[in-house]
């Protein structure tokens, strides 16, 4: 038979065992976070809110529409609400790219248990790299298309986005190996938009280590909003 001081204490460290997962979170959301937040690369400006001060815009992607490897219309609200890398290629590279296409590999392999984690390969030379040559380089070098995406379209428009959007330096060059020139940086872009990260493709080191601890970051950003953070709405295109 229980008595009444031994059944109080039996509730007392019920109440303590589900109070934890609050406590937690309070600590996490107004606590001292024990990271370095990533930064936001890009311009920003100062916007006026609804309650008379300013919030600060960070630069984003801006919308595009691209075809992938199947034939499909990628569109830049596609990939809102997941994280992803992007770099720049072309299939007929005889210099960087393998080595960046064996990196970005690793890091699927790496992660396959982020579901929500993509990886986006824009080519350089859409006039060359068609559909059915961006399904065949995927096979060649073993990329899993599920979350590996390859795209193709205007070349105007890819050059156009890989400056504007991605801040990375592409486009043709007669003296260069295969005729083109392509950034070997790997971008990392967060579910809203926003880059947060620029790692050398060509580097097994960084992917392994830095690449690694900086999506380890932004994970943790996102699960728990840093201190007086507010979520921010995803807009899309209408």
């Amino acid at each position: 038979m229980q008595t009444p001081a031994s059944k109080g204490i039996k509730i007392f460290f019920l109440l303590v065992i589900l109070s934890l997962p609050g406590v937690f979170y309070l600590i996490m959301a107004k606590g001292v976070h024990h990271y370095t937040p990533l930064p936001y690369i890009g311009p920003k400006e100062a916007v006026l809110n609804t309650n008379g001060g300013y919030d600060t815009a960070y630069h984003k992607i801006p919308y595009f529409e691209l075809t992938n490897q199947d034939g499909e219309k990628v569109t830049r609200d596609d990939l809102l609400g997941s994280v992803y890398i992007t770099d720049f290629f072309f299939a007929t590279c005889p210099t960087i790219c393998p080595k960046m296409a064996g990196n970005m590999k690793y890091l699927q392999d790496k992660f396959l248990d982020k579901k929500d984690l993509r990886f986006i390969s824009i080519t350089v030379n859409p006039e060359h790299d068609t559909v059915k040559v961006l399904k065949e380089y995927a096979k060649k070098i073993h990329a899993d298309t599920k979350n590996w995406t390859f795209l193709t379209g205007e070349k105007e428009a890819i050059y156009e986005l890989a400056l504007k959007g991605f801040f990375a330096s592409v486009g043709e060059d007669e003296v260069a190996p295969g005729g083109f020139l392509h950034t070997q940086y790997f971008v990392l872009v967060d579910k809203k938009g926003h880059i947060r990260g620029l790692f050398d493709g060509t580097v097994y080191s960084e992917m392994k280590k830095d690449l690694t601890d900086a999506l380890d970051i932004l994970y943790r950003e996102e699960s728990v909003p840093l201190k007086g953070e507010e979520k921010e709405e995803i807009k899309q295109r209408k």
